[in-house]
């Protein structure tokens, strides 16, 4: 069980949802980092009293310096700052919580240090997936998911001795806010209609992810790599409730399935606890009031990032870190609402048609592919 944590991304939804199950824990942070919102890291410097703090900018830690003076809180910025965070020797686990790409190098490097990971950055595994996975073999680090989906899958198999008994994974996916439209329909949605996502309360970026289906597509590349598995044997289908997070299916025909309500704290709390299970702040589920679960296929035609991202992890190699910095990118666009719904899979198309295809790639070359990607979705 964790004594000591990091949170990389302390301010996000994550982070701060993880804060609030370290409340009711005996557990002590010992740094936390952030983006660029100085107010709120100073407000949990204060609550919290880590040894470092991180921000993203050098000019974010000037003024977070200037407000928590007054404590004996060292701060640093940047990527150098990150590691430092995540390397720290008395932590022994670390929540990667950050959105992007820039969550995988201190991911790699607190790997590295054999620290339990408390994985909530899909970014780390869908593009560096078989290179994470074999440092965390190397090094005897521990990789627990917080996306509640492969936190469901996590709870399925922890009773499996044998993984070859899996005959595949389901993800399930809530649909997002354009369920049930037509392409003409979708086609003529806004980014405030994008942000209501029907079950869940997230960052703007995963939010637009989900109305997209790419988060979806996105899990799947990343449970394709934590459980060792083909594209194959990973799919999704569409649960409008949220109550059941994923299932597993087994050879013999038999499946496990995890439920609860839609709430975070839920698979956060099990990655620092593991393998114990403790009283949590979440609600508890009431099977007479829930109402009925329903599944359902999703429309690739409606939502085609779903489908460039199972193309995607079925190429592997530089196609996923490819497809997923291209979508950055055009997410962002459109939060900015300087593109349209439909131009998000048509510039991550682009970008997998321009980008040169690597298929075994190194850090490097994935990095190269990822700015690459950017480059060509813009």
């Amino acid at each position: 069980m964790t004594k000591n944590l990091v949170i990389l991304g302390s301010t996000g939804s994550i982070g701060r949802q993880t804060l609030d199950v370290c409340d009711g824990l005996p557990v002590k942070i010992a740094a936390l980092t952030a983006g660029s919102s100085v107010e709120r890291m100073a407000e949990q410097c204060r609550k919290y009293r880590p040894k470092l703090a991180v921000m993203a900018t050098e000019q974010a830690a000037a003024a977070l310096q200037e407000k928590i003076s007054d404590l004996p809180i060292h701060v640093l910025w940047g990527m150098d700052g990150l590691i430092a965070a995540a390397t720290m020797e008395e932590a022994d686990t670390v929540i990667t919580a950050v959105v992007g790409m820039i969550g995988l190098r201190p991911t790699l490097a607190a790997i590295e240090q054999g620290k339990r990971i408390g994985l909530a950055n899909k970014e780390t595994l869908v593009c560096a997936g078989e290179l994470v996975m074999a440092a965390a073999k190397r090094y005897g680090a521990e990789i627990i998911p917080v996306d509640s989906e492969h936190s469901a899958i996590f709870q399925c198999l922890m009773g499996c001795r044998d993984r070859g008994e899996v005959k595949r994974l389901i993800l399930t996916c809530s649909g997002g806010p354009f369920f049930g439209m037509t392409r003409e329909q979708a086609a003529q949605v806004t980014k405030g209609d994008a942000l209501r996502h029907p079950n869940w309360k997230m960052g703007e970026k995963i939010t637009i992810d989900c109305a997209t289906l790419m988060n979806k597509g996105l899990e799947i590349i990343e449970a394709m790599r934590l459980y060792g598995l083909k594209a194959e044997q990973v799919t999704a289908v569409i649960h409008r409730q949220s109550i059941v997070h994923s299932l597993v299916e087994f050879c013999d025909g038999a499946m496990l399935a995890q439920l609860g309500v839609p709430d975070m704290r839920i698979p956060i709390q099990l990655a620092l606890t593991y393998p114990r299970r403790l009283p949590n702040p979440a609600a508890g589920l009431d099977l007479l009031t829930c109402g009925p679960l329903t599944f359902d296929a999703p429309d690739l035609e409606v939502f085609p990032c779903l489908r460039l991202a199972m193309e995607a992890a079925k190429a592997g190699g530089t196609a996923c870190p490819v497809l997923n910095a291209a979508n950055e990118a055009a997410v962002a666009l459109f939060l900015r609402e300087e593109i349209g719904f439909y131009d998000i899979p048509a510039r991550v198309s682009r970008a997998l048609e321009a980008v040169p295809f690597v298929a075994q790639p190194t850090l490097e070359e994935i990095l190269a592919a990822d700015a690459a990607a950017r480059r060509a979705a813009l």
